[in-house]
Order: C-alpha cells, then structure tokens, then sequence
C-alpha cells in the first residue's frame, strides 16, 4: 500500500472552520426568521461565550467572510441582508444535516409494479416498436433473433429482429408539507418549528435536484393556512395563533388536485389538536380546552375526503399530547393513512424514509 504526505495547509483549516461556522450561523439564522441581524448579535455571543477566538478567527473576520463569500450582502437600509446564495446555502445545508442521518437505501427513486417510460432496464425485453429508443435496444437478443432467421452465412439484422429491454415505470408525485405555526411550536423553550422548516428546505431541496418531475407545496397553519413562496420557507415564524387543521386540509386538497400528478400525498407536522375553524358562514369559532365535535368532525370529513381523491396524509406529532393522539387517530382511520409520533432530532429522519416509502405506491393503469 502506497501513502502519499502532504505539506500542512493552515489555510484549508481555515476555510474549513469557516464552513463549519457559516452552518451555525444558518441555524441561527432559521431560528430568527431570517433576521440576519438578530442572527449575527447571537453569533457573536456565542463567539464570546465559547471563546471561538481561540480557533485563531474573531467575530469581524468570520462576518467579512460572510460578505465576501457572497452570503450577506448590504441591504437598502444599510444593514445586511441575506442573498440568493445564502438562501441556497440554507436549503443545501437543511438536506445535508438531514441525510447524514439516514440510513443507505432509505429513499430510492419511485418505482413501481408497472412497465413504461422510465429510468432503469428491467430483465424482461419485448420487440421493439416505433418510438422506442435505439439507446434501449438488446442487442445480444437482438443478433440473436437475426442469426436464428437467417443463419450465420446470410447474416442480416431486420426490424423484426430487434428486441428493447423493459423499462420500469417512474410515476411522479404532489406533495403538500403542512405545517403547524400554533403558539405552543416555541412553547416552554422547546423550539419546534425551526426542525420542521429544516424539513420543508431540505424535501424542497431534494425534489428540485433528484425527482424534478415532482413537486412539493408548503402549506403554513395557524388561525388560518397560507401557501407560501418556497423562497421564504427558511422564514417561517409561528405566533399566537391557534390551531386551523381543518382549513389545512381543504387547502391542500385544492393544491394537489391542481397538480397533474399519479400521486398526492399529504404529510403534516403538528404539536396540537385542532382548537379553531372558520365555518361556512365565516363565522370563527374556537375552543382551546377538549376536542371539541363542532371543530373534529369537519375536520375528519376533510380527511375523508382526502382518501375519496386518494390523497394519502401523513402525520408526524411532535408532541405527546393525549388530545392530539386522541384526535390523530381518529384522522388517520378516516384517512387511512399513517401517523407517526417523531422527536424533534428525528424528525427529518422520519419525513424521508416515510417519503422514501410513498413514492414506491402503485399507479392505477
């Protein structure tokens, strides 16, 4: 076995540590709905308070970094602001942090019982027909069918004589991430929502690189639910609002019938039971004490028909709360779907092995 020794390079040390920086800094960033300034003044705490200076980089030199690199740049006001490439760098490093801890296979590309247009070969091969790809052409089988026709001294190949191997099936997918943005997701000093913005980042990020043909919408719910504009998913912040799941699910079903796509699927990250609704009339009623039927019911007959339009919904709680199991399994009967009960540094984990396991559903023929 050969070894090769290099010279030491203290600036690659540098850049590294800067790396290693900048990623906090994200979190930070996540943390404080994007207010680069905010994110800098717990930056440089923490600076101070773990003595990074020790790492050979002050404060100043680590935000110069920032600016030259690209990822902050001064804003109208004259303070800083995040850029394009920050923004990018938010959901790269959202993806990252959450594949390095799945596991090998745990996502696979969206196969299916079916033969078509798609990615692999498969061992079975029929003949070949007009519009199929020379590329796809078996052309052991293919000499083959030639020699056996017309004997190895008159050799010639026929359009009759060629052979395509199978192709699988790669169907695409809807997805609609809801996500609670209730008061109790930062309750008691548990921060719950910057796990779940980690989440849509990186399964926003991971479906604009690996299944283009898919899409996912994010679906924000508090009082009411909103659908924002990818960019500002790093963004999200939750308020003093209550919990709106019924208007969740009627948003999402007018999303995703809008989406021509063979499958939809809902996944959904709460921490509560549903505490409000806005009725037919527009009246807003509310009740924050039990699971109240006037809220439960129409939101179970969203769910019901969401099974009606084969929308499958996924949740994952991340609370223990006995209300909300109560009322999750009363949702995902109705539903036939699947729920899950996922701790906050699991739960990146959780949502991409599950959407690992949907994008391997059937397509009705």
């Amino acid at each position: 076995m050969d070894y090769r020794f290099t010279k030491f390079d203290p600036s690659a040390l540098r850049e590294a540590q800067l790396e290693q920086l900048r990623k906090l800094f994200n979190q930070l960033l996540m943390q404080t709905g994007g207010d680069v300034e905010e994110a800098l003044a717990w930056m440089q705490r923490l600076w101070e308070y773990y003595d990074f200076e020790e790492g050979g980089i002050t404060f100043e030199e680590f935000r110069q970094y920032l600016e030259e690199k690209g990822y902050l740049r001064e804003g109208e006001d004259g303070g800083l602001e995040i850029t394009v490439k920050g923004e990018y760098s938010i959901r790269s490093d959202a993806l990252l942090e959450i594949f390095s801890s799945l596991h090998k296979d745990a996502l696979g590309d969206h196969s299916t019982p079916h033969s078509g247009v798609g990615f692999d070969n498969l061992p079975e091969t029929r003949p070949f027909e007009f519009g199929d790809r020379i590329n796809d052409i078996h052309y052991t089988e293919t000499i083959k069918n030639a020699l056996v026709r017309t004997g190895i001294d008159d050799f010639q190949v026929s359009s009759d004589d060629l052979v395509v191997y199978q192709k699988e099936h790669l169907t695409n997918c809807a997805t609609a991430l809801l996500i609670d943005i209730s008061h109790s997701m930062t309750l008691y000093g548990e921060d719950r929502i910057t796990p779940a913005k980690q989440v849509a980042i990186a399964l926003q990020e991971l479906i604009h690189s690996r299944f283009p043909r898919d899409t996912v919408d994010v679906i924000v719910f508090g009082d009411d639910a909103v659908l924002i504009d990818p960019a500002q998913v790093p963004f999200i912040s939750n308020g003093p609002y209550h919990t709106n799941t019924h208007a969740a699910l009627q948003l999402a079903q007018r999303v995703l019938l809008s989406r021509r796509h063979a499958n939809r699927q809902i996944f959904m990250i709460t921490d509560g039971k549903p505490t409000q609704i806005i009725e037919e009339d527009g009246e807003v009623y509310r009740n924050t004490f039990h699971l109240d039927p006037r809220i439960v019911n129409p939101t179970i007959n969203e769910a019901i028909r969401c099974r009606r339009h084969d929308i499958t919904i996924t949740t994952f709680m991340v609370a223990r709360d006995p209300y909300l199991r109560e009322f999750i399994d009363q949702l995902t009967i109705a539903n036939g779907g699947k729920a899950y009960y996922a701790s906050l540094d699991q739960l990146g984990e959780f949502v991409f092995a599950d959407f690992g396991r949907n994008r391997k559903k059937r397509v009705r023929g």
